[in-house]
């Protein structure tokens, strides 16, 4: 208790804290994408239960993870070629993602190869659930040893990493629905969110090959590229607009001269 006590009159601390926490959060973002994309294929009553074990065992993951931080920072140390277990980790998930995008870019853009990546999910049977969340829980875990080890880098302090991480979880469980609704609705920004899935795979694997990539260049280019498709959501949307008000005049105007003429 004394120990939690001095943390939480110590300024450093909480320094740490918020700067480890948006840490997580942006860190979180590359999970949050991915699970928004797979769960929106499901059939709609399973996606928000899907969204919420998903997120849940991120949590999990995570606090399990700083349960055994020792071993943690251990996945670190070379054990084949000069590559660590979290080397390995980050590879195994970056071809994964990489694959993954690559698949759903290929059904968007040849539709009649195979299902239609916005068309809504036909009903399945469990396995079409069960194979979401293992896919879910694996990227879970890629994301979740990332997402450990850089919090052991930033504080030795595990009361702190605990906070940072329940925080980005909750932040992650709101923003889940809302983030996936918008991508079913825009079919570009779903490609959008495929490119992004597709350099965040390969910043893990050119990671796990020791070439490190400063994440500020990686998110700026993210938010650059959702800044631009924001301006083009703008942009259709005004340009909608104009043609229903253009559609609209020609038959109010007729309506306004019958009443006249009445």
């Amino acid at each position: 208790m004394d120990y939690l006590l001095a943390l939480a009159a110590d300024p450093n601390a909480w320094a740490a804290l918020v700067t480890l926490t948006a840490m997580e959060v942006v860190l979180g973002i590359d999970n949050l994408i991915f699970i928004s994309i797979l769960t929106n294929k499901l059939p709609e009553h399973q996606r928000a239960r899907a969204r919420q074990v998903g997120i849940g065992a991120a949590l999990v993951l995570r606090l399990a993870l700083l349960g055994t931080v020792a071993i943690i920072v251990r996945l670190t140390d070379p054990v084949v070629f000069g590559l660590s277990w979290r080397d390995m980790i980050l590879i195994g998930g970056g071809l994964f993602l990489v694959w993954k995008a690559t698949k759903e870019i290929h059904h968007n853009v040849d539709p009649d190869h195979g299902p239609d990546l916005f068309e809504p999910a036909q009903p399945a049977a469990g396995p079409s659930f069960a194979a979401a969340i293992g896919q879910i829980l694996l990227l879970d875990l890629v994301f979740s040893i990332d997402s450990i080890i850089t919090a052991v880098g930033m504080t030795e302090h595990i009361p702190i990493m605990v906070i940072a991480v329940v925080v980005t979880v909750g932040v992650m469980l709101f923003a889940a629905t809302p983030l996936a609704n918008f991508i079913s609705a825009n079919p570009s920004v779903v490609m959008l969110a495929l490119g992004f899935l597709l350099l965040i795979g390969t910043t893990l694997i050119a990671e796990g090959f020791g070439a490190h990539v400063p994440k500020g260049y990686i998110y700026s280019a993210m938010a650059f590229s959702a800044l631009v498709e924001c301006l083009n959501l703008l942009r259709r949307r005004r340009r909608a607009r104009l043609r229903a008000a253009a559609t609209g005049g020609p038959a109010g105007g007729a309506g306004g001269h019958a009443t006249a003429r009445e």
